[in-house]
């Protein structure tokens, strides 16, 4: 479909002559999502559709406790900390930001009083700013109000290097002011076509200035709030275990009318996906669990008794393979995996080429991802007007030892490859899981076959995402050479997503490894991608540079993307949940419920 129509389209649902739905569907019916779709319409001037979700219950509580299990737990409650899933997601119990991403990718407020747009004065015409207007009435769980003051102090919390916030670059570029207590004003430095970043989602959660303002700089992992939250959310902690247990009660004071319906909160960590999924769907001991990274044959034996069902919520995730392009084994300065330092094989382009050849992605999809997976050579791989169509992948043995025989590494004795002394033999970490131990032990024996020694570890989640400076296990220290696991879009828009190659955000000591780049490939030539794209106003022009990112990094083989996943949820029947693969899934939970 070309400009013309597409604008023809978009006339007629501004003039009412189409229905937001009827043109969503003939965008997705020529490959355009359907959040892509609606970003057109938004920046056409027509709001988002409010989700089409309905909560049945005319008051707050009566709802008992609501039982969840989160195995890959989180091990600290500051959203500006939480680097990984697993401390999003319970961060996200108790703060809020000013909107948040449905399902479809349209944006919901939350702590707004409605989403800025052309009509209401909240965007104007050059780029350059938004308007939030802010909910009054709504207090945090000490009873403090929330005000202008709150959204102002969070984005300079998050943006002071001192902190180390892993949102830092959200805000970095960005000047929030105050016009009054319940108006803010967020400036851009150039104009930006995707605006709903700061305050957004999970990068948007907002903090209550007066329990962080005296904890920065070097005492920012201090504040007790970073393990006793006080939020404006629908619940509020009773008491929180790291990487083990959360509980938490309903706040009678909360901001939306007959919510929530539950009085309590549950939620246990650890264990793993299938116990998971059994405690849901098959025994109904737990109401819901997130994430069941099942193999899909079990998975299917459990649905069977019928006791819950499976939700599957698409998203962009891709689980991936990054190759560490430091020395994860030499410390220089008081770290390994130090940007200033090479990796001894995979500094040779040959290494990588002969990795991305060795997994048989089509099998990994088909059985062990069943439902779920599907087989990509692409880090971006949703909404389809970002997916390149210039990459393709290859499971090709023959052609990894053709590489790796020109390049000069040959078979030593013991048949393992070696160059220089040194030898293909290579550290490849993950988190405990079915799926990811199956996908190890295909990738194990494929590289074997072409000279390449593979010794597998396996760390917890909590440990392998935890976002503590002080753990040397963690993804972000990234001390091995090879590791895997899924980095998920938080938005229908790959733009943040693709911070993660930027030089600037490189995981380090000096950040406290909170960088989003864990896996330290960078590329001048990228960078200058990234801000072209960034200040491109133009749709069709930013579509392409970033599909030029995504190619970017494919071709140098700096990570070998897997499987395009989505994920699946089990919930225990009569369970009414709002989900979404663009926010936490604890983004509405006030708004979950039984079903009567």
């Amino acid at each position: 479909m070309k400009e013309p129509e597409i604008r023809e389209l978009v006339g007629q649902v501004k003039d009412g002559r189409m229905s937001r739905r009827d043109f969503i569907g003939k965008m997705t019916a020529v490959g355009i999502a359907a959040p892509f779709a609606g970003l057109i319409l938004h920046h056409a001037g027509v709001a988002y559709a409010k989700t089409d979700f309905k909560y049945r219950p005319a008051e707050a509580g009566g709802g008992g406790v609501l039982r969840m299990l989160q195995w890959q737990m989180g091990t600290q409650l500051n959203p500006h900390f939480a680097t990984g899933s697993a401390d999003q997601h319970t961060s996200g119990i108790f703060y809020e930001p000013l909107a948040s991403w449905d399902g479809d990718g349209d944006l919901n407020a939350v702590l707004a009083e409605e989403i800025p747009s052309f009509e209401n004065g909240g965007l104007s015409e050059d780029g350059l700013s938004v308007t939030w207007r802010l909910k009054q009435n709504v207090t945090w769980h000490d009873g403090e109000p929330f005000t202008a003051d709150d959204v102002v102090f969070t984005a300079a919390y998050a943006k002071t290097p001192q902190n180390s916030a892993y949102t830092a670059s959200t805000y970095g570029n960005v000047r929030v002011e105050k016009l009054d207590d319940y108006r803010i004003i967020v400036r851009f430095s150039e104009p930006t076509p995707f605006w709903p970043d700061a305050f957004v989602g999970t990068r948007g959660m907002i903090l209550p200035k007066h329990k962080f303002e005296a904890y920065q700089g070097e005492r920012s992992r201090e504040a007790p709030t970073n393990l006793v939250p006080v939020g404006t959310s629908a619940f509020i902690l009773e008491e929180f275990r790291p990487g083990d247990a959360l509980t938490a009660r309903m706040n009678p004071n909360y901001h939306v009318p007959n919510r929530p319906y539950f009085d309590a909160l549950e939620i246990k960590g650890g264990g793993d996906a299938v116990s998971a999924a059994r405690a849901v769907l098959q025994t109904g001991e737990y109401d819901f669990a997130w994430n069941l990274a099942v193999e899909e044959d079990i998975l299917a034996k459990i649905e069977q008794s019928n006791v819950g069902f499976v939700s599957i919520v698409e998203g962009a995730n891709v689980e991936h393979l990054q190759l560490n392009t430091t020395d994860p084994w030499t410390e220089l300065d008081g770290q390994r995996s130090n940007i200033s330092t090479r990796h001894p094989a995979f500094s040779d382009k040959a290494v990588r080429q002969a990795m991305a050849l060795i997994p048989d992605r089509a099998a990994i999809a088909q059985f062990i991802y069943g439902r779920v997976g599907r087989a990509t050579g692409n880090i971006v791989s949703n909404p389809p007007a970002f997916v390149s169509q210039n990459t393709s992948w290859e499971y090709n043995l023959d052609q990894a030892n053709a590489i790796l025989d020109e390049a000069g590494w040959t078979r030593g004795s013991d048949g393992i490859r070696e160059k220089d002394g040194v030898r293909l033999k290579f550290e490849y970490q993950t988190t405990t899981s079915g799926q990811r131990q199956q996908t190890q032990a295909v990738i194990k024996q494929a590289a074997e076959s072409v000279g390449i020694e593979i010794d597998l570890k396996t760390t917890q989640a909590s440990i392998f995402f935890s976002s503590d400076p002080a753990n040397p296990d963690t993804f972000s220290h990234f001390y091995s050479d090879m590791q895997m696991y899924t980095t998920p879009m938080r938005e229908p828009d790959p733009g943040k997503f693709l911070e993660q190659f930027l030089t600037s955000e490189i995981a380090q000591r000096e950040n406290q490894w909170q960088g989003s780049n864990k896996c330290r490939w960078h590329s001048d030539a990228y960078d200058a991608l990234y801000e072209q794209a960034r200040s491109e106003i133009d749709p069709v022009r930013r579509a392409a540079l970033i599909i030029e990112m995504n190619d970017m990094v494919v071709e140098d083989a700096a990570i070998v993307p897997l499987v395009y996943r989505a994920v699946a949820a089990g919930s225990k029947n009569g369970l009414r949940a709002p989900l979404s693969g663009w926010a936490s899934y604890m983004w509405r939970l006030s708004d979950w419920h039984m079903d009567a």
